[in-house]
């Protein structure tokens, strides 16, 4: 049975990294729900890629299994405060991966 990540996890929130990039953090209650993300196209950089229209070379994914945590970077599309940035603190950015189906 499949599960939107956002349901799987505890949190999920995007935040800047900088005026040039965009980090995503995934809290997961559990280890075996952290494990399920894990090995997920959640943590595929061509699924993000394929989301986030960014070059999948270009995505950064760090496991934290201590924290039941990934962390997901990648490019911004348009830097942080430019005429058509439309989420000057990119806090919106994590609904796309948010609604990505776990099996």
């Amino acid at each position: 049975m499949t599960v939107p990540l956002g349901e799987l996890a505890t949190l999920v929130r995007s935040k800047n990294a900088g005026p040039f990039w965009v980090t995503i953090d995934i809290f997961f209650p559990t280890t075996a729900t952290y494990e399920r993300a894990s090995h997920s196209a959640a943590t595929d950089p061509r699924t993000i890629g394929d989301l986030y229209r960014v070059d999948h070379n270009r995505i950064r994914i760090f496991h934290l299994p201590e924290l039941c945590a990934i962390k997901i970077s990648f490019p911004r599309p348009i830097t942080q405060g430019a005429l058509r940035d439309r989420d000057m603190h990119a806090g919106q950015q994590h609904v796309p991966l948010s609604g990505l189906a776990i099996a």
